[in-house]
């Protein structure tokens, strides 16, 4: 690492030769396997940047001139050459995110871990800067990894090309690959550009080759000559980004440093929006990584670095993903009619197996929510019932076709939300934290929450019996506890627990949503030790809120809503408002998660702050008993949060 080891920042590379600056490379690739092997990452998009995050902070001036990167999961090799060197603790609470991040470097304009906005974001600046008139700087977007597959992204670049003289470089990343190999149109033109010899080339045979015919071969070539559109768009189709105004330059091989930055170098003397297309491996340099055909170790866990293997071998214990894709298999051989679409996420939402044994009824439509939801409603309308699995914090790019293409026309479409609540380690932008918000809004749609595998795969089946509106299930990124039996069942409603002995009225209702049982169970087993007695409900379906709810809520003193969601306009908020409507003059209370973006840190950690667990839950509970008049021996909530309880912060 004797080169690695002297940048501290992006000019200490204006001091290396070709020679270093390859050897320079290998260094990167071989810090970046050691390290993100010891505490999982993202390793495979970054292996595969690495001679173009060189070349780019060689021909670019960071910080004065903004390098934007779409999606920032490519971003590693940039943290490098801005001098952020110690990976150790890289994902971990306290230590590096994972994306940019505008609090560890002014080299990180924008936190960008959403695909397909990072033009959106340098059309802005771009014209930021010609109003300011300053007119010494570039704005530089890195797009890839499937990110050119959403709308977002060609609706900037029509923008992006109604002024020439503004300094845009957009440089395209072009690995075949978002997750898995990237698929569709645009995938489909960018190989062509991949293979085609180029226009010019092909004309300048054809004029030789022409005009060597007796009589008709002038008038033959020039009849092609003015056709030269027609013709370049065929032969090169790099007409389609010169047909939007924008200056065309490659393909580059985007391992090859120098051809880069004489493709970069050429990019910024043009003065207005110029495309550099690369050609880039992702995984690239780590044997384990390229022959991973699945995703090329985009994102992997802690591994063996010479193997790749995961250190102590794979959990016996199932997550949630692999349940919900192994009952979607099962679903699918019973139903005809049962088709699913993912969002370039094939493997990541579990969707795999299905598309191996139904590979007809598996619509990957790329990083395209919007187009999903929408897809999806034509689906239902078509006579099927289509399964849009996508993590829970990309649903809400998809909101307003969901409320109005689904919703409003009462199709039959099953969202599944993978990550919803808590994820941790991805940072702010992938907590599934907003869902059961944003959707409360939503006319008709019914939302279901499991709590353990058995709910899961007899909730999703539920929902595919719904044909006149939409429905979602959600669950967390998390190994799936054991099952959760219910004592018994009222109006759909599951009580999981009762603390108090028969014929006597209970203190609180204790209301669990979804993957937040087991806490309450834990809860009410505290607060019984305590004096105060609890009943646990498992709504399962919580919204709308069932009737069954509100009349068990009826019989309580208090009722305590625990959800993994936003506090605001969430389940909670919901059952208040149920039994306002239902006039049950009941206290009720709310925990959930703050209305905050959350630093990235592990899912438990982030649940024990939030105090959404056993003990923070009790603890609260025993404050919110005291406010409202209840006894109980736990009487002082500042002994009972310290020593009875062990702890918790209001969430």
């Amino acid at each position: 690492m004797a080169l690695l080891t002297r940048i501290r920042g992006p000019r200490d590379l204006d001091r290396l030769n070709p020679g270093q600056l390859d050897a320079l490379a290998g260094e990167i690739r071989e810090f970046l396997v050691d390290a993100v092997s010891k505490t999982g990452g993202h390793l495979g998009p970054n292996l595969g940047v690495v001679e173009l995050t060189i070349a780019l902070h060689r021909v670019f001036d960071s910080p004065k001139d903004r390098i934007l990167f779409d999606t920032g999961h490519q971003s590693y090799v940039h943290k490098l050459l801005t001098g952020r060197q110690d990976f150790s603790d890289l994902r971990v609470k306290g230590g590096l995110s994972g994306y940019p991040c505008r609090a560890e470097s002014e080299h990180d304009f924008i936190e960008n871990s959403h695909a397909s906005t990072v033009l959106g974001y340098a059309d802005g600046l771009a014209k930021a800067d010609e109003i300011r008139g300053l007119r010494d700087r570039h704005v530089v977007a890195v797009i890839g990894d499937g990110a050119l597959t959403g709308g977002m992204a060609w609706e900037a670049l029509n923008n992006i090309a109604e002024a020439q003289d503004r300094p845009l470089i957009i440089v395209v990343n072009d690995n075949e690959r978002s997750y898995s190999p990237t698929i569709g149109g645009l995938a489909n033109h960018l190989a062509t550009l991949r293979t085609t010899q180029g226009y010019e080339r092909f004309l300048s045979w054809g004029k030789e080759a022409l005009q060597r015919t007796p009589v008709v071969g002038q008038s033959l070539f020039e009849t092609l000559h003015g056709a030269k559109k027609g013709l370049k768009d065929f032969i090169a189709p790099q007409g389609m980004f010169e047909d939007l105004g924008l200056k065309y330059i490659g393909p580059i091989d985007g391992h090859d440093e120098q051809a880069l930055e004489s493709a970069l170098k050429r990019a910024r003397g043009f003065g207005g929006p110029v495309i550099v297309h690369c050609l880039t491996e992702k995984g690239r340099g780590y044997r384990a990584a390229e022959q991973n055909e699945e995703d090329r170790f985009h994102a992997v866990g802690v591994i063996h670095p010479d193997t790749g293997l995961p250190v102590g071998g794979k959990s016996a214990a199932a997550d949630w993903t692999s349940v919900f894709g192994e009952e979607m298999v099962a679903l699918g051989r019973e139903r005809a009619d049962l088709v699913a679409i993912t969002a370039a996420m094939l493997h990541p939402v579990g969707l795999a197996p299905f598309a191996k044994a139904f590979p007809e009824r598996t619509f990957d439509v790329g990083i395209a929510e919007q187009h999903a939801a929408v897809s999806a409603a034509g689906l239902a309308t078509g006579g099927l019932h289509p399964v849009v699995a996508v993590y829970a914090t990309f649903l809400n790019r998809a909101f307003d076709q969901v409320l109005m293409d689904v919703a409003l026309h009462r199709c039959g479409v099953t969202f599944v939300l993978d990550r919803a609540g808590v994820t941790g380690s991805d940072g702010a932008s992938h907590n599934g934290m907003w869902d059961m918000s944003i959707l409360q809004v939503v006319p008709g749609l019914r939302l279901a929450a499991p709590r353990d595998a058995d709910q899961l795969r007899a909730q999703l089946a539920e929902a595919l019996d719904v044909d006149d509106a939409p429905t979602v299930l959600r669950f967390p990124k998390a190994v799936v506890g054991p099952p959760i039996p219910a004592v018994e069942s009222i109006g759909g409603v599951d009580v999981l627990l009762r603390t108090a002995e028969p014929g006597t009225a209970p203190d609180l209702l204790l209301v669990a949503v979804g993957t937040m049982a087991p806490a309450c169970l834990d809860a009410a087993a505290l607060l019984t030790a305590h004096g105060l007695t609890a009943t646990v409900a498992d709504p399962r379906w919580v919204k709308p809120v069932p009737a069954a709810l509100t009349e068990l809520a009826a019989g309580h003193r208090l009722v305590v809503t625990v959800e993994d969601n936003g506090r605001v306009g969430g389940v909670g908020a919901a059952v208040a408002q149920a039994l306002r409507d239902a006039e049950i003059d009941v206290p009720t209370r709310e925990l959930g998660i703050p209305q905050e973006f959350l630093d990235h840190a592990s899912r438990s950690e982030i649940l024990d702050e939030l105090g959404l667990t056993g003990p923070g839950i009790a603890a609260q509970c025993a404050g919110f008993a005291k406010a409202v008049g209840l006894g109980g021996r736990g009487t002082d909530q500042a002994s009972a949060v310290h020593s009875g309880f062990g702890g918790g912060e209001p969430a």
